[in-house]
């Protein structure tokens, strides 16, 4: 298992290795204590969630505010997705930058979104399932996200607009100069 640091330092790639021969293959997908020796703190993984797409789904970008912050590691079971995380910790030096990877059942890749950065994702091929963990549960009134076209965050999402399909949630998220609802460059948000 590799850990890579992304141009944004606290969004990781995890590279998992694959074992593989003319029976299938084998992988671990996640080790807490290899993950948390490389970030040097504690992660408390506590809900799974998974989801099924058909190419041009666009979800996000979405994030969830303290005290129900939440820590992401996300991978595609079936299909292909860009992967998006982006800083929304005010102050921050990568403030409003992103991340993009794509995530596949081929590549095996993962990415780990920390507290404080808003996440997203468009499908690439049909039938795509998409799995992740979360360090603390949903909670409604802490939902919130950010316009997924938002011109300041200069996203490529691959697709063209006319191919995405969002939910009417997501077609309604301020831009991120328009919203308060942001984290603070600097504070623990896993020790507050």
């Amino acid at each position: 298992m590799q850990f890579i640091r992304t141009d944004i330092e606290d969004v990781v790639i995890i590279e998992p290795t694959v074992h593989g021969d003319s029976r299938g293959y084998f992988v671990e997908t996640f080790r807490a204590d290899k993950l948390e020796e490389f970030l040097g703190y504690k992660i408390n993984f506590c809900q799974d969630n998974e989801s099924k797409s058909s190419k041009g789904v666009l979800r996000g970008l979405h994030y969830q505010l303290h005290p129900a912050a939440q820590t992401k590691l996300v991978r595609v079971i079936q299909g292909r997705v860009l992967d998006v995380a982006v800083d929304i910790r005010k102050n921050s030096p990568t403030f409003g930058q992103h991340v993009a990877v794509e995530l596949s059942s081929e590549n095996k890749k993962q990415l780990l979104v920390p507290r404080g950065f808003a996440h997203g994702f468009v499908v690439l091929e049909d039938d795509t399932i998409f799995a992740y963990k979360v360090d603390n549960y949903y909670s409604p009134e802490n939902d919130r996200g950010i316009a997924f076209d938002d011109a300041s965050l200069n996203i490529d999402w691959i697709l063209n607009h006319d191919e995405l399909k969002l939910s009417p949630k997501d077609t309604k998220q301020p831009k991120l100069s328009e919203t308060n609802d942001l984290f603070e460059y600097g504070v623990d948000y896993y020790n507050v």
